[in-house]
């Protein structure tokens, strides 16, 4: 008979196995239950019918209807708990940000740096590494600097440049820290910009950009695979000029972030990108601010002032400001906004993403030797519990 597991305190013993009892499991392609998932040192260990684990392990018994999932990935993660990684690029702040966004669900997470001086951009670099450390982190996004003006959303106009060496050597730094990425407005960039980012390791997404279809093809040709928070600040889809949406929508080869809030996009076009993209090419993000995970309602951007307000992030002349958005939210919107079938919007928050980062042979699925990243989440999308590693 299987000893109880506290699913509160955790495991006594980091890595030691135990099982845990889901009535529904989503195993990254469908949902099926009951079923046993074993886990030990971090990772999954099997799968079992119910009733087919070891009886030696520790057990956690998920309460009738809870749903197993994998834990979701967020690749644009700006702040959380109070804390702004624009503000302070610290260890400190990104272990408060990845600590906020885990009580709903996401187990993996990219910081992001929105468009800011150099010297922020080198704090940031300075303490990389270390960051990596922090549960749930798999690397950084880096949303500017070099983005177009003409569409800078509420990046500060002040830091937005076209690459000087200083920076793309910064930048490029980045490419041995996890599994990073940057947003570029390929228009602001030289021809080998692009190659050169991504054979330091990053990963390049196309965004802030008023590019022409052809130039953000042109892009895709030289190595950019993502498009960052579609429909917002880029280029739009018109008769003759189809502009970074049209490109996005259009092209099977690149992923798109897109923010599922009811604010961002109108539910007509989420279903259009749902239905041109697919779930295997739409990422879930939240594009979060500080806010998450307070009872705050306003905060200070690069010195701006942001107020929440019916679920909207704006500074004073009305700009949106990120999203006030959470994982867990972005799957219920999904399902509901969007149109997508509950396991089209969890592949979205999970193994979409980590396919994007290049981790989908280790994270966004439950299957033996996976890494135990999972939540548990009831009927109406609220979370109960997560692990990352196991833990």
């Amino acid at each position: 008979m299987h000893s109880t597991y506290n699913a509160q305190t955790g495991n006594a013993q980091p890595g030691a196995p135990f099982v845990i009892e889901a009535a529904r499991l989503f195993d990254g392609g469908q949902i099926t239950g009951p079923r046993a998932v074993e886990i030990a040192e971090g990772r999954i260990q099997a799968v079992h019918a119910a009733g087919g684990a070891p009886t030696r392990y520790p057990v956690v018994r998920l309460p009738v209807g809870t749903l197993l999932a994998p834990g979701f990935i967020d690749v644009q993660v700006n702040g959380g708990g109070g804390a702004l990684l624009n503000d302070d690029p610290s260890v400190a702040a990104i272990a408060r940000i990845a600590a906020a966004h885990r009580r709903f669900g996401t187990t993996g997470l990219l910081p992001t740096l929105i468009t800011d001086d150099r010297a922020q951009l080198s704090r940031l670099a300075a303490c990389m590494d270390e960051a990596l450390n922090v549960p749930g982190v798999l690397g950084f996004h880096l949303e500017g600097p070099f983005i177009n003006p003409a569409r800078k959303g509420i990046h500060p106009a002040q830091h937005i440049r076209r690459p000087a060496p200083e920076d793309m050597a910064l930048m490029c730094a980045f490419g041995r820290a996890g599994r990073s990425f940057i947003t570029v407005a390929p228009e602001m960039l030289d021809a080998a910009d692009i190659p050169r980012l991504v054979a330091a390791g990053l990963r390049v997404a196309i965004g802030h950009s008023d590019a022409t279809a052809k130039v953000a093809l042109s892009a895709i040709d030289a190595g950019a695979t993502a498009v960052t928070h579609l429909f917002n600040a880029m280029s739009q889809m018109s008769p003759r000029a189809p502009g970074v949406v049209g490109a996005s929508l259009a092209n099977a080869r690149t992923y798109a972030g897109i923010i599922c809030d009811g604010h961002h996009v109108d539910p007509v076009n989420l279903s259009v990108a749902l239905k041109s993209k697919g779930r295997d090419r739409m990422m879930l993000i939240t594009d979060a601010m500080s806010l998450i995970g307070t009872d705050e309602t306003e905060f200070a951007l690069q010195g701006r002032a942001i107020r929440l307000n019916g679920g909207r992030l704006t500074d004073t002349a009305g700009t949106l400001a990120g999203a006030h958005l959470t994982m867990i939210d972005a799957v219920k919107n999904a399902v509901g906004m969007m149109g997508a079938t509950l396991e089209d919007a969890l592949i979205m928050a999970s193994l979409t993403p980590a396919r994007f980062l290049g981790l989908h042979d280790e994270l966004g699925r439950i299957a033996p030797g996976f890494r135990a990243d999972l939540v548990a989440m009831d009927e109406q999308f609220r979370l109960q519990q997560t692990w990352i590693g196991g833990e």
